[in-house]
């Protein structure tokens, strides 16, 4: 994905004690049982049959991967012949935004549909898949706003993220087709993050790969390796993987990847970081209402003169992103993030950023409201570059270094909740 597009996993888990206490009903006087006869005496209880269990209640799936504090249903489920019982969910939302400073040909207010997207897939068996379709759009901090149309023919078409996932053993598994992918904290699209823009750690990064990739799980630790398109190049260049330890509300993940090969070819999607490499350092949080997610970066993109990076760069980033949940579907999720690059325009060091050798930080905050199928929220952000190239950064002559956005977007989850219950 190109992330030209500015400003990188799980669902909260809340954990709840009940103490229950019981007290015992006093003990009535015996009855003068000399005065009874046997006929007046009570028959014996008869033993009663234990309540069968009650069926637990049904749960969202994993996939699509959402951070929180937003929530999946769980989904609608339909008998599919000869494919067997197949989940499905949705997301629509629309988006509005205004924002200083813009360049030439984007504008200081916007609205759009930020997702209509509908997610089909089949979560039993060995064989198994997942298909997500529909409009989308990606909002990025520090950049400008691109129509959700452009969007889907510049990026990942009508159907951004498809696989099939073969189940070869309880704890392995083989995906194959347009898969999300492994790099960064954040996720691709709006609804699946605590923010609705991307942030500048994430414009670094790619965001769907098509390949093959390897997944194995050994008790605490899980682990993925990935060949791979890289940033959507169609060049089966790129190895990346990642290696996760969970323990609790505790997760630490370390993600790489990196081309290893080279190529000239440049697309909106397929930026100049094509050529590069990349690595995270993540830990993740999540207990009651708490969601703390701070993560570091590294990236490089190495000198190679015949495809026109004459001398290479590099960016070095951190970010923490937090959210609490109030009660009533409240929450406020919290981005902070800076990231700098090396090289100078005196050197002609390839851009990343703001030009050579720049720096960004950013600072956004997102209150979110959401009950059952129906979520509102308002993003406001500020965006600052330093140590940039005049014509790099934003307003009409690319010299003004902050950009201010304010975003809402409003919609609702589709799932089982389009089910007609039984009564």
């Amino acid at each position: 994905m190109h992330k030209t597009c500015f400003f990188v996993a799980i669902c909260a888990h809340t954990a709840f004690s009940l103490a229950l206490a019981q007290t015992t009903a006093p003990t009535p006087a015996p009855a003068d049982t000399a005065a009874q006869s046997p006929a007046a005496q009570p028959a014996p209880a008869t033993p009663t049959a234990a309540a069968p269990a009650a069926p637990a209640a049904p749960a969202a799936l994993p996939t699509p991967a959402i951070t929180g504090p937003l929530a999946n249903l769980p989904p609608a489920v339909f008998d599919a012949g000869p494919f067997g019982k197949l989940a499905v969910n949705g997301f629509l939302s629309g988006m509005g935004m205004l924002q200083t400073n813009h360049v030439p040909g984007d504008d200081s207010n916007q609205a759009t549909l930020s997702s209509g997207q509908v997610f089909i897939q089949k979560t039993d068996g060995w064989f198994q898949f997942y298909v997500q379709a529909g409009a989308y759009n990606i909002p990025a901090l520090g950049v400008p706003y691109l129509a959700t149309d452009k969007t889907i023919t510049d990026l990942f078409g009508p159907v951004p993220v498809a696989f099939v996932k073969l189940q070869a053993a309880k704890n392995t598994s083989i995906m194959i087709g347009a898969l999300p992918t492994l790099i960064g904290a954040e996720y691709t699209f709006t609804f699946e993050n605590m923010n609705i823009a991307r942030g500048l750690l994430w414009n670094q990064e790619n965001a769907v790969n098509r390949g093959i990739q390897l997944n194995q799980t050994m008790g605490k630790v899980t682990a993925s390796v990935s060949w791979n398109d890289g940033f959507y190049s169609n060049r089966y260049t790129w190895l990346s993987g990642s290696l996760a330890y969970a323990n609790g509300p505790h997760a630490v993940s370390f993600v790489a990847g990196g081309n290893l090969g080279q190529t000239r070819f440049q697309t909106y999607a397929t930026p100049v970081q094509n050529n590069g490499s990349i690595y995270n350092l993540i830990y993740a949080y999540t207990k009651g209402p708490w969601i703390i997610q701070p993560y570091l970066q590294y990236t490089d993109v190495p000198t190679n003169a015949a495809i026109g990076v004459a001398k290479g760069a590099s960016t070095t980033g951190g970010a923490v992103l937090l959210s609490y949940a109030f009660k009533h579907g409240f929450s406020l999720p919290v981005r902070c993030e800076y990231i700098s690059s090396s090289g100078s325009a005196a050197q002609n060091a390839v851009n990343l950023m703001f030009g050579p050798g720049s720096a960004g930080t950013s600072f956004t905050v997102t209150p979110t409201f959401q009950a059952g199928g129906f979520f509102l929220r308002g993003d406001v952000s500020l965006a600052h570059a330093s140590g940039y190239t005049p014509g790099y950064v934003f307003g009409p002559t690319g010299t003004n270094n902050n950009q201010l956005r304010a975003m809402a977007e409003i919609g609702f989850v589709f799932g089982s909740n389009i089910v007609e219950k039984k009564p």
